[in-house]
């Protein structure tokens, strides 16, 4: 008998959290470390009458902890069109931290008609993230070992932040996500290249990363995402690093809605 190939997983809808009633639909997607609680800090500061925000947790996380999957941010740009026809969202904007960036973009490959704008958080560029030697070793032990989460998010925020923030951070992280997903999803989002996919995109971009990120800098966002996408351009938040939303909400905030508010007047 030949091999059994299993057949793929078909697109469901995430479970997610509506914040605000606005006109102006937007899906964040969170990233590798946490579910949909990575938006928690800067919720109560969003304009809540001018956006509706969807905050879905990604297969392997959350309430979609337990949910199979392949784990791909393919298959999770599907997930998201799902969503967004379950909401009766034609068109919407995204905005997707690290992990949740290549997400983002995988649905302005498959869908790129229907997104208004993109917004990426310390985004993974479409190429992927080139992990190395004992680079990819602290990584793809994370899933089994919490000391190799608390490296990285301590590494990625310049080292400057309070032992209990990285406690909790890690805390959370182990407690909302699956081990075996958490480790399929490193293939994916540090692995896959689809950056031809979405070269020469017109979809209006903004990037957004923190100057104390010494991975995803504001110079790997120029070498990939500003070359590849053709109205993109590039914020650097002076006092973040690879979180944002927790490090400065505030600035987050305003980063973020000043760019999408600009559809408006597009539309």
């Amino acid at each position: 008998m030949g091999t059994v190939v299993p057949p793929r997983v078909t697109p469901f809808v995430p479970p997610c959290e509506l914040v605000g009633s606005g006109p102006h639909g937007v899906i964040a997607v969170h990233g590798w470390f946490s579910d949909r609680a990575a938006y928690a800090a800067v919720m109560p500061h969003i304009d809540r009458r001018a956006f509706t925000y969807a905050l879905p947790d990604l297969r392997g996380y959350g309430e979609a902890r337990d949910i199979p999957g392949e784990y791909t941010t393919a298959e999770a740009a599907g997930d998201l069109l799902a969503l967004a026809d379950h909401l009766g969202w034609d068109r919407f904007s995204l905005v997707g931290h690290s992990m949740g960036g290549a997400v983002a973009q995988r649905v302005v490959a498959a869908a790129p008609q229907r997104v208004r704008r993109l917004v990426g958080l310390a985004p993974v560029p479409a190429s992927g993230v080139p992990l190395q030697g004992a680079q990819w070793e602290l990584f793809a032990g994370a899933a089994e070992h919490p000391e190799n989460r608390r490296r990285i998010i301590d590494f990625t925020t310049g080292s400057r932040h309070p032992d209990a923030w990285l406690d909790l951070m890690v805390r959370h992280s182990r407690e909302h996500s699956d081990v075996k997903a958490f480790r399929a999803w490193l293939d994916s989002w540090a692995l896959e290249d689809f950056h031809e996919e979405i070269e020469g995109a017109t979809v209006p971009v903004r990037v957004v990363v923190g100057a104390h990120d010494p991975a995803l800098t504001a110079e790997v966002m120029r070498q990939t995402w500003l070359r590849w996408y053709v109205r993109a351009e590039l914020v650097e938040l002076p006092c973040a690093g690879h979180y944002p939303a927790d490090e400065t909400p505030l600035e987050l905030v305003r980063a973020v809605e000043d760019f999408l508010t600009e559809a408006e007047a597009e539309d």
